[in-house]
């Protein structure tokens, strides 16, 4: 029966269509997904599930509604910066400058709770959204489409990023965390144990301060004379003694220009570096000392 043989073959090749399109939302590590909301049906939702801690989503031409779950492969022990570990998981969600045509909610235990709305065009730039999740608490992101005639111009996309407890120290929502918590120097304990987690570990100046406005940050100018570690390439230049970069902080903690070395820590928040513990340098050196001394520190690190 030949023409079964043929009608055969064509499920098979529409299958794996079917399965090869629905695959190519994914990036390869399920980290980011991107979509038109053309091929949804009206009042559908649609649902994904990434599994890093940090990605991206697009959807082009949204149209019905998104699930998305954040299910993170993240160690499991979740440290601070103290060395605790809380179990408590802080995700933040980046909204692009364009973002348009859809909602984002937090669904947490089926109540919604808005995150971004839908933008005019004379809105400014959305703001960086954080939440945080306790363990075996049920919660995701769900982003409903807002009816317009024309929706060749509309795109809802946004970075997330998925850290542990230490997130909430670095967060730009105001509910996390008061200023006085956010910016309080830290104590020995917490710089030694910042010195063995931090994205970076740097020495070095400030040279100025600047204010951001839309992410409502100082920004500090670094002269960094050691950079001891970093994740991402944060502190460059073309000098062996000497590299810049750029370090943000909450604009209530007041930081000024002034002499003196500093060693810098902190954590990368979506590609930028922001503040954690910065402690004078001779300050970290006395602490150093003295808990090597008493074998109590919990990582090495050259110091001069």
């Amino acid at each position: 029966m030949p023409g079964f043989g043929v009608w055969i073959y064509a499920v098979w090749i529409l299958l794996f269509s079917l399965f090869h399109v629905s695959l190519s939302n994914y990036s390869e590590d399920q980290c980011s997904w991107r979509g038109s909301g053309l091929s949804q049906q009206q009042g559908s939702v649609e649902q994904i599930s990434l599994h890093c801690s940090e990605g991206t989503l697009d959807w082009l031409y949204p149209k019905g509604a998104l699930r998305l779950t954040l299910s993170p492969r993240l160690p499991s022990m979740v440290v601070g910066p103290s060395g605790s570990s809380s179990g408590l998981i802080t995700a933040c969600v980046k909204p692009s400058e364009d973002f348009h045509g859809a909602q984002l909610y937090l669904e947490r235990d089926g109540v919604l709770e808005l995150l971004v709305g839908d933008r005019l065009e004379s809105s400014p730039p959305p703001r960086v959204r954080c939440f945080s999740r306790l363990p075996g608490e049920r919660v995701a992101l769900f982003l409903q489409a807002t009816p317009h005639q024309d929706i060749s111009r509309r795109i809802a996309s946004f970075r997330y990023e998925l850290r542990g407890d230490w997130t909430a120290r670095l967060s730009l929502d105001s509910h996390p965390i008061s200023t006085e918590d956010a910016c309080r120097p830290c104590n020995n304990t917490e710089i030694l144990m910042a010195v063995c987690t931090s994205d970076f570990v740097v020495r070095g100046n400030i040279k100025s301060v600047e204010e951001d406005e839309n992410l409502r940050a100082a920004v500090i100018k670094v002269s960094a004379t050691r950079v001891f570690r970093q994740k991402y390439a944060l502190f460059t230049g073309n000098s062996r003694l000497s590299s810049r970069g750029e370090i943000r902080t909450l604009l209530q903690c007041g930081v000024k220009p002034g002499p003196g070395s500093f060693l810098f820590t902190g954590r990368v928040h979506f590609g930028e570096a922001w503040l954690g513990c910065a402690p004078r340098y001779k300050d970290f050196q006395r602490a150093y000392t003295i808990a090597k001394a008493a074998q109590q520190i919990p990582c090495e690190l050259p110091v001069d």
